[in-house]
């Protein structure tokens, strides 16, 4: 059976809101909602695909477009390959030019409508932001929550309070700090075992390999309402991350690093290559700042992950 190559649009209005589209009773998968795009054809690119697409379907011009995430998904009839692009910028009123109902909902609300299996990566995509903060360690907690206060303040909106010295009652402290801190503002991760789930409600949790092969086999501990991400290293962890159903993950060391010196990094070709199967968003790891978000996304990834690039008292 061949892949059916379509091009994807996550299309943002300048208030962030998303754009959908529900598709025709009749056609596959009809009556769900989608993101518009359409089939690539044999001699065109994936942007040329997707720019025709969008005037077809929309009446509008695309001005800024960048890769967000490839998803490869098998139905019982037939295989296709999801090339999702973020669209920032366009010209143009966006209407249903096919008829279409369209529709423009944050990125909480894509939860309340039902789309194809297929489009479940793209809108944990479409919801998560280009960079992940994850915090330094051997800081006094003030220290550590003003430097989290900034963070978000300068716009960061996804943030992991790492616990490298074991689980203690100290970090449980720090969590509801944290967790303030966050509220409504930004998404925070916490790290440690599934019985402290119950206690923060508002947090997602970022599982640690160790924890991923532990308990990869008995599925996800919560349900999609919240987060799950975790840190990858290798294809075997990324295949029990997706046996997990994990939203997200890292994968690292992309390049070498003072906080790993000892990690054989994987380098950007083999990087790229293990998040090509992957389909869901990744965030590299290891060696990487604000400086390699491009060289992120152009590699398939969600974006970057961080301590000391995105640290604002670095």
């Amino acid at each position: 059976m061949k892949r059916v190559h379509v091009a994807a649009a996550v299309i943002r209005d300048a208030a962030g809101k998303i754009l959908i589209a529900r598709r025709a009773d009749t056609q596959h998968q009809g009556g769900l909602w989608e993101f518009p795009g359409g089939k690539v054809e044999a001699d065109e690119s994936v942007e040329t695909a997707l720019a025709r697409e969008l005037h077809e379907e929309l009446g509008i011009v695309v001005d800024t477009a960048r890769p967000l995430i490839k998803v490869r998904h098998d139905y019982p009839d037939k295989q296709v390959l999801l090339d999702v692009w973020e669209v920032s910028a366009f010209t143009g009123e966006p209407h249903g030019a096919e008829g279409q109902p369209l529709a423009w909902v944050t990125g909480r609300e894509l939860l309340n409508h039902e789309f194809p299996a297929a489009n479940q990566p793209i809108i944990a995509a479409a919801r998560l932001p280009g960079e992940y903060l994850i915090t330094p360690e051997g800081l006094e907690t003030p220290q550590l929550l003003r430097g989290m206060q900034k963070a978000i303040a300068g716009g960061i909106k996804l943030l992991q309070l790492r616990a490298p010295n074991g689980y203690d009652p100290q970090y449980r402290d720090l969590a509801v700090d944290a967790a303030g801190l966050c509220a409504g503002k930004a998404q925070l991760m916490l790290k440690g075992p599934f019985e402290w789930l119950g206690d923060f409600p508002s947090a997602g949790w970022h599982i640690t390999a160790a924890q991923l092969r532990k308990h990869a086999a008995a599925g996800r501990p919560f349900g999609k309402d919240r987060w799950l991400a975790a840190s990858c290293h290798n294809a075997e962890e990324l295949s029990l991350a997706q046996q997990m159903d994990v939203d997200f993950v890292t994968l690292s060391p992309v390049q070498p690093t003072q906080t790993h010196p000892e990690a054989q990094p994987l380098g950007w070709e083999e990087a790229s290559r293990l998040i090509e199967g992957f389909n869901r968003p990744v965030y590299l790891l290891g060696g990487v700042g604000p400086d390699e978000r491009q060289q992120a996304w152009a590699a398939g990834a969600q974006g970057v992950a961080g301590i000391r690039a995105f640290w604002p008292e670095a």
